[in-house]
């Protein structure tokens, strides 16, 4: 074969010379995202994305929950037109995806909330603003709209609750997403060990990430500091920040923010059949079935397992979330198939964010759609609400 035969076969691939496109390119799963992320964070912040309560039996359970279904598929059908739109909440969304509220995102890298708010925007999905951001309501909204959610915890004062309430309907947020798992926070014992502290402070084992993590330090020396920026509180630890949080509440409180909110109002926390009625009794337009991500109360049951049974409880209207857990497209096919009208993801998008910014995100979630896209129809069926229908037949548990 001549030299000029050879150089005919051999295709030379450009020289990406931009280092985040260049990284992010060799990342082809949330598990690439996940391992670039750690190599560019110091271990304390990647750490507490990564980390859950006590002893991390729910995180390893959530993950491990999905991926007890196996798939039984149908062949010979016509999948060229698969359609991967799904509605909840009176929304209309291209794919069953919702971003969970996360706190302290600014940490994770300086494009924080904002970023993820545009990325989600760009793929037409939801984003939820969390009460312990790094970035104001409004500023939020002043970047990326339409379909905003702010998530509530609610705190020891009163007054505050309302105010914030008031502020996320003022800046046009649509849906309110109030937490009911984490009136005292989970013992997350990897923060502990660390010594995570809001905003991170310079002891001997943060000057010494700075060393092994410069990238990391030079963008958030570049940038404002970090703080919650909903209201002034400096100084928190991962511990005290419980101490913010009400104890006492109960179903009169939701009642209470259901009179106040103009909006779409969710319950994220609830794990089972009585909660769920409770939550629609207290006039609740959704359900998100979580275990924070397993970093509250360790060992509680995984929230995917308990689709069915809620479905069944509250009926087909209500919308249903579920999150804890989520790595794959295929997941989220595992949940729409047992009820659930959509998922909501944390972890999946910040390892995205850790490993590139905004276009991180935006790769967590390309991901994402391509494999839930493929799972649909590898399984033989043409729309979300074909495979919602036809769930039973299409799963088999291991």
């Amino acid at each position: 074969m001549r030299a000029s035969e050879i150089r005919q076969l051999i295709h030379m691939k450009p020289v990406e010379l931009d280092a985040t496109r260049r990284r992010l390119a060799a990342c082809h799963d949330i598990a690439d995202l996940r391992a670039m992320g750690r190599r560019l964070t110091p271990r304390p912040v990647f750490d507490y994305v990564d980390g859950g309560a006590d002893e991390e039996l729910s995180v390893r359970a959530n993950t491990r929950a999905f991926r007890r279904w196996r798939f039984q598929p149908r062949t010979l059908v016509n999948v060229s037109e698969a359609d991967t739109s799904a509605r909840f909440l009176d929304s209309d969304v291209p794919l069953p995806l919702a971003l969970a509220p996360t706190g302290y995102t600014r940490m994770m890298h300086p494009a924080g909330e904002i970023g993820a708010a545009r990325a989600a925007q760009r793929h037409g999905l939801p984003y939820t603003l969390s009460t312990m951001a790094t970035t104001t309501i409004e500023a939020v909204a002043q970047e990326a709209q339409p379909d905003l959610w702010f998530q509530l915890y609610i705190q020891r004062d009163a007054g505050l609750n309302k105010e914030l309430v008031d502020r996320a309907a003022a800046a046009g947020y649509r849906v309110l997403v109030v937490t009911v798992d984490c009136f005292v926070t989970g013992h997350r014992t990897r923060d502990h060990r660390n010594g995570l502290v809001i905003p991170p402070e310079l002891t001997v084992q943060t000057l010494a990430s700075i060393a092994g993590k410069p990238g990391y330090w030079i963008r958030m020396l570049r940038n404002p500091a970090i703080g919650f920026a909903n209201f002034a509180h400096s100084n928190v630890t991962i511990e005290s920040t419980g101490q913010l949080f009400n104890p006492a509440i109960t179903w009169d409180d939701i009642a209470e923010l259901r009179a106040r909110w103009p909006g779409k109002l969710v319950i994220k926390g609830p794990l089972g059949v009585a909660d769920a009625r409770l939550a629609v009794a207290a006039g609740a337009d959704g359900l998100q079935l979580s275990n924070h991500g397993g970093r509250q109360l360790d060992r509680a049951i995984t929230p995917v397992d308990t689709i069915g049974a809620v479905r069944e409880a509250v009926g087909p209207e209500m919308s249903v979330l579920v999150d804890s857990g989520i790595r794959h497209g295929s997941d989220i096919a595992v949940a729409v198939a047992l009820g659930a009208d959509g998922c909501a993801i944390g972890r999946a998008y910040l390892y995205g964010l850790m490993a590139g910014g905004e276009p991180g995100v935006d790769k967590a979630l390309d991901i994402l759609a391509v494999q839930f896209r493929r799972t649909m129809q590898l399984l033989g069926v043409r729309s979300v609400a074909e495979l919602r229908a036809a769930g039973p037949e299409l799963l088999v548990a291991r």
